[in-house]
């Protein structure tokens, strides 16, 4: 299986490269927007493309049958960037698997962006929720196979292997790692219990399939 990963030079997108690079199974295509980038999406074993969400990333489509998203306009950007690259840019990547017939699409979105109303978000992330929201709102409109990742409060720590997961989870205090979020990012590309669902997830005790397998 042939997988694009899109923001594969930020963090979370570099350990899924990493993933499916060194899975028989998966040939990764790392998506970056400069050609300075290629070196590293090389040597963990990807193939680099070139795409810009807020330009054209059509021929970074050629030959893909799934598509993990996980780019973001950063912690630091303003609202015109946020709502260009997690909203726009992710609707257009959407567009663009149907278009290509990707046969399925794993999203990277955020806890809580399924209802709004849920959730106490802070002011300074109020454009980013609504952007994810509107993202993954067109996603589940496009009938697409899809999977779209909620996860909580993003930490570099090690990764752990023990989750807790749910299509909406009780109690979302607590964090989780980016290794185990790539984890689960590349899990959901075939895992059946996850086909066209939303999961949220969190670091917690249970073994990560099985907290999949139950969600």
């Amino acid at each position: 299986m042939d997988v694009l990963v899109i923001g594969a030079n930020g963090t979370t997108g570099r350990l899924t490269v990493d993933l499916l690079a060194k899975r028989n199974k998966y040939y990764a295509r790392g998506m970056v927007r400069k050609e300075i980038q290629f070196e590293e999406i090389e040597k963990l074993g990807g193939l680099p493309v070139k795409g810009d969400l807020e330009g054209d990333f059509e021929q970074a489509f050629d030959e893909v049958d799934a598509v993990i998203f996980a780019a973001g306009s950063g912690g630091h950007t303003g609202p015109d960037k946020t709502k260009a690259v997690d909203e726009e840019g992710a609707m257009k990547a959407i567009d663009m698997a149907v278009q290509k017939g990707v046969s399925k699409f794993v999203m990277l979105s955020a806890i809580g962006a399924g209802d709004l109303t849920s959730m106490d978000i802070p002011e300074d992330m109020e454009d980013y929720y609504r952007a994810k929201h509107a993202a993954d709102s067109h996603l589940e409109k496009s009938g697409l196979n899809y999977t779209i990742v909620r996860p909580g409060l993003l930490t570099d720590n090690s990764g752990t292997g023990k989750i807790r997961a749910s299509e909406v989870l009780g109690d979302r205090k607590g964090e989780i790692t980016r290794s185990d979020v790539a984890q689960v990012l590349v899990a959901a590309l075939e895992h059946e219990n996850l086909k066209n669902k939303a999961v949220e997830i969190l670091n917690d005790e249970e073994d990560l399939m099985t907290a999949l397998n139950r969600a």
